[in-house]
């Protein structure tokens, strides 16, 4: 088994939920990490938190390739490599198509797509330079299967799969592993991006019938992944409630 201890682990998406989770959960296990969102007082808050640890924090928007490169490069000023990188930022406005919500598909798509994109972007030529690394990404159950009045949100989750397979078989000789975590229903504030007030209630009215998983939950499926052997890639980790049926 791989160890996290002394690993150069970045996490975008890093602030609140899984994110957060994560972040706390392999400081404790001893990685060296540097985190990124938006919200610099957030990651101000967390670091501070965790002082006894190895941590350093940027703030960034993953929809700029020029501000997830920046926190890629202090990773590598602070520590000359980046094992991991987790491109864990995303949105899930739902709502049904008639709705016509353009400008929400336009971000779900500059987030959910090309935030991932723009992270494994700026962090390949490092792994490949160093012949070895490991992106993460958080997909869903939803990058799976399409269910109704998800459906953009379903399609960006589905193209990050296609994209993180794709990158897995383009870099698999350059000792580069990927993975995907598909969470169901996880109970963290993303339901709060969802505008429309029909789609944010069935949301809510859903997690009460499911006990639905919680942030720690997803954050132990990201420390398997990295503590696999490094002839061992997994490429997909599904992860639901019990009761949940998609």
């Amino acid at each position: 088994m791989n160890t996290i201890n002394d690993k150069v682990v970045v996490i975008l998406g890093a602030s609140s939920g899984i994110g957060e989770a994560t972040v706390r959960l392999l400081a404790d296990k001893g990685a060296k990490l540097v985190i990124s969102s938006r919200r610099e007082e957030k990651l101000r808050e967390l670091a501070d938190s965790l002082e006894e640890c190895t941590i350093a924090y940027k703030a960034a928007d993953v929809v700029s390739y020029e501000e997830v490169k920046a926190v890629i490069d202090m990773a590598v000023e602070l520590h000359g490599r980046v094992d991991v990188l987790y491109n864990n930022a995303g949105i899930m406005p739902t709502a049904p198509l008639i709705e016509g919500r353009r400008n929400e598909w336009r971000q779900l798509l500059d987030i959910n797509v090309m935030g991932v994109l723009n992270g494994i972007s700026a962090v390949l030529p490092v792994m490949v330079k160093q012949h070895s690394g490991h992106i993460i990404a958080t997909d869903s159950v939803l990058g799976h299967h399409v269910y109704e009045n998800s459906t953009v949100y379903c399609g960006t989750k589905f193209a990050v799969r296609a994209i993180m397979e794709g990158l897995r078989q383009e870099h698999r000789m350059d000792n580069i592993k990927s993975t995907i975590i598909s969470p169901g229903n996880v109970a963290t504030d993303l339901y709060k991006s969802i505008q429309s007030e029909s789609a944010r209630q069935a949301e809510l009215d859903f997690r009460k019938t499911i006990d639905p998983l919680t942030a720690e939950d997803i954050a132990t499926a990201v420390a398997y992944a990295i503590e696999t052997p490094d002839r061992m890639s997994v490429s997909e980790i599904m992860i639901r409630p019990t009761k949940q049926g998609i």
